[in-house]
């Protein structure tokens, strides 16, 4: 007999969001054989974005659950998962509410399908159930932030991001942004509206261009022009901020452990024909043959910052994975600064919004690795921005959401005597 139509790509989602759960995988690491049997592009995408918005807005979909049931289903109860992607698709994808029991309720096959039935029904009527304007986040997630920074966080994560672009040619930007129609909010920049396939946007095959959010281009922006002097860039891959410095004029190496990763930064330099040295190894025993005048630290961390984008990071990241990082972030820093020219500058950042490992190693940066801090200024960054009052970056998503918001990011700066 063959499948409901449809019922693949819900069954596809469950085995994301159970990756997630069970295993504790990021959903890009899942994907892999969550979406084996699911052959084209617009089903896999589908797919994906079932399983990210039910992650977005999971606790909202929870407490509506909960609200609708005499005794609350445990946390990693199949009817409760299977609930949770039914109504997103119903609350958030403007499915039809027919469509959404026809491919959900099979997944229940076994399992308590009247309960799913009547649960999902009586959420659905016209006026029963609405969704905050923002997605509500974990308690432990706003327990880490305070009430007041996790909302205004979260209110830069009720939709997926759109697609950011860094250009090899800055002084194109202009003349590109229209070209793509997109919008430009920094030099080297194009913003795009979300949905774009990025393979078939113009001057792909070129090389002209690759993707990296906005604020994940700025701690490479910090160095500034490289005239043909050395820098490091630790943990390098995927390799957007190699691009970028040797894009500069940096003579680039690009340092990393993963070799998988490392391979995939060799296919970009190949692709927008700029020029790095690679090098796979660990950084905490790799010793230079020489030194550098810039390095880059995109240190190992919660990635609590993609958030916006990666979901499934508020309900996999706890306050446990965040000390064994913070140590790793320390000797990588310490390391960085031991290989640098006097006069050499360092840049510290972290794709995440723990203090932990933003703010309070900055601190500690400060305190421990004999450098003078190199306060960012204003000029610097995009406009909205502005550093803090140490002369830090600290970004989040509920910052510019007139432009589109952007990934949360912390970065300092310091120069060695």
């Amino acid at each position: 007999m063959p499948a409901t139509p449809g019922l693949p790509v819900r069954r596809a989602a469950l085995r994301l969001l159970d990756a997630v759960f069970r295993r504790g995988e990021t959903l890009e690491q899942a994907e892999g054989a969550a979406l084996g049997d699911i052959r084209t592009a617009p089903d896999r995408a589908l797919a994906k974005a079932i399983a990210g918005e039910s992650l977005r807005w999971l606790t909202d979909l929870d407490a509506l659950i909960d609200s609708a049931t005499k005794q609350n289903l445990p946390d990693d109860a199949k009817a409760r998962m299977v609930l949770r992607i039914m109504l997103t698709q119903a609350l958030r994808l403007d499915t039809p509410p027919h469509a959404v029991i026809a491919t959900g309720l099979p997944l229940l096959t076994g399992g308590p399908r009247r309960l799913a039935h009547g649960v999902f029904s009586a959420l659905v009527k016209p006026g029963r159930s609405v969704l905050p304007e923002a997605p509500t986040l974990p308690d432990a997630v706003r327990a880490r932030w305070g009430e007041e920074r996790a909302a205004a966080i979260a209110s830069g994560l009720a939709f997926p991001p759109e697609l950011d672009l860094a250009l090899k040619d800055t002084g194109e930007t202009e003349t590109r942004a229209v070209q793509m129609g997109g919008i430009s909010l920094a030099p080297g920049h194009i913003r795009l509206p979300r949905g774009a396939a990025v393979e078939s946007l113009a001057d792909f095959k070129a090389g002209d261009w690759w993707v990296q959010d906005l604020a994940a281009s700025i701690p490479a922006r910090l160095l500034g022009a490289g005239e043909g002097k050395h820098a490091l860039d630790l943990c390098a891959a995927p390799g957007g901020k190699t691009m970028q410095l040797a894009a500069a004029g940096w003579n680039v190496t690009a340092l990393d452990s993963s070799k998988r990763r490392l391979e995939l930064l060799k296919d970009n330099l190949k692709r927008t024909g700029l020029k790095a040295s690679p090098v796979r190894a660990d950084a905490l025993t790799w010793e230079p043959k020489h030194r550098f005048d810039a390095i880059l630290i995109d240190a190992p961390c919660t990635a609590t910052g993609t958030c916006r984008r990666h979901p499934d990071v508020l309900h996999r990241i706890g306050a446990r994975q965040i000390p064994e990082l913070v140590e790793l972030q320390r000797a990588l820093a310490a390391k960085a600064a031991e290989w640098l020219n006097p006069g050499g500058v360092l840049v510290y950042a972290v794709c995440s919004l723990e203090a932990e490992e933003g703010e309070e190693q900055a601190a500690w940066i400060d305190a421990n690795c004999g450098l003078a801090a190199q306060p960012i200024t204003p000029e610097e960054l995009p406009a909205g921005l502005t550093p803090t009052g140490k002369g830090w970056l600290r970004t989040h998503p509920g910052m510019l959401l007139d432009q589109g918001g952007l990934d949360g990011f912390f970065a300092g700066r310091w120069s060695k005597r």
